[in-house]
């Protein structure tokens, strides 16, 4: 593979899921258009909303969205700020989401009720739940007060699909719009918005599509759509959605501009198709070597039966109540990152703790022999402490 990656050597890497390498050559373009932007500046600005327009119509065909459906944002959770401050006031209407969702768009939902003098509304979906289950699960938390649902279509704490294409039937059924955080979904996806009706989407390149960092998008279908806006006002504002949001003053948008240079150079180098294929087999490998280290000192089952799993993006349970105590997992990620060299994921859901794996191009069946090595030991040792 001639793909190459800039990351640190001295570290383990196993969170592509949060923040995904970019390849070089991706890395390289953006310098390239930082230098012309800070040679010429005012050439740079003036010409940069239809550069951008120019990217999205690269980047369009890889989601498998018309590119006069999509426009790029700094990530998944702007996208979902600019449906919460675009929409329309609803006063004491209700949001649903779920238990699955992502911190920060949960809180932005939440910020949108208080707005409207509403109530958020959370579906329990079980881990397990299959696709039937999960949507009757966001269905029964409907009312005649609902006004938005929104739903992970791969949740980041859980790595599980959730079944958009069922809940935004069932809510356009009665006559609910839907939006759906795509963050992770980006290329982990082959046509990720193919049957799912949903009015607004919103997803990250930066993560397994490598893109570099602070380039989402969000993509928006239907009437709705004339209602969104960015959230910045720039000198686009009036030419609507999406090349309104080509326009974003002199924020540093080299990122967009570099997006598509690394979607094409992994298509090139590897191929995504197959790429899918050989990480879903990777991931399951990591899977299968660290729940059996972590079984051989604990003598208990690690696996996880996870509803609709995703395919390069997997969970094993941690011992005892590791991921539970101050800071969560999040304080488990920065131990493991300072004194085992290992950047990884560590989420929790309903009471159990999980390290979250990942795969990508450039992880090898190695990786996950050398955390199921030295990583489980010592967790399991942080788990008795």
């Amino acid at each position: 593979m001639t793909l190459a990656f800039s990351l640190d050597p001295s570290l383990l890497h196993l969170n592509h899921g949060s923040f995904g390498a970019v390849p070089t050559v991706a890395l390289e373009r953006q310098a390239a258009y930082r230098a012309e932007m800070e040679g010429a500046p005012v050439r740079f600005f003036v010409g940069l909303p239809a550069r951008v327009a120019a990217a999205r119509a690269r980047v369009a065909p890889h989601l498998g969205v018309a590119v006069e459906d999509l426009a790029f944002v700094a990530n998944a959770s702007a996208g979902a700020s600019a449906v919460f401050s675009s929409l329309p006031v609803r006063e004491g209407c209700e949001v649903v989401v779920t238990d699955h969702g992502y911190g920060a768009v949960t809180m932005g939902a939440r910020r949108l009720v208080r707005r409207w003098g509403g109530r958020l509304r959370t579906a329990h979906v079980p881990l397990g739940a299959g696709p039937e289950e999960a949507c009757a699960a966001v269905v029964a938390e409907l009312s005649e007060r609902t006004a938005l649902v929104v739903v992970d279509h791969l949740t980041s704490p859980t790595a599980r699909f959730l079944p958009v294409d069922l809940v935004s039937a069932a809510a356009h059924e009665r006559g609910v719009p839907v939006l759906v955080d795509g963050a992770h979904v980006p290329l982990l996806l082959a046509a990720p918005l193919a049957g799912v009706d949903c009015d607004f989407w919103v997803g990250n390149l930066h993560k397994f599509g490598c893109a570099p960092r602070g380039t989402g998008v969000l993509v928006a279908r239907g009437d709705l759509r004339r209602e969104l806006n960015p959230l910045i006002d720039s000198w686009g504002a009036d030419e609507g959605f999406p090349a309104g949001f080509d326009h974003q003053g002199t924020l540093d948008l080299t990122s967009w501009l570099a997006a598509p240079d690394a979607l094409d150079a992994v298509e090139r180098e590897v191929g995504w198709a197959a790429l899918r294929v050989r990480l879903a087999a990777l991931a399951q490998h990591g899977v299968d070597v660290v729940a059996d280290a972590f079984s051989a000192l604990t003598g208990e089952d690690h696996r996880v039966e996870v509803g609709m799993p995703a395919g390069p993006l997997r969970l094993v349970r941690l011992p005892g109540r590791l991921g539970l105590g101050p800071g969560g997992g999040n304080a488990v990620r920065d131990r493991a990152l300072a004194e085992l060299g290992v950047e990884a994921a560590f989420t929790a859901f309903g009471g159990q703790g999980f390290v979250r794996l990942s795969a990508h191009a450039y992880n090898t069946p190695d990786d996950y022999e050398d955390f199921a090595r030295r990583c489980v030991p010592a967790l399991v040792a942080w788990s008795r402490g």
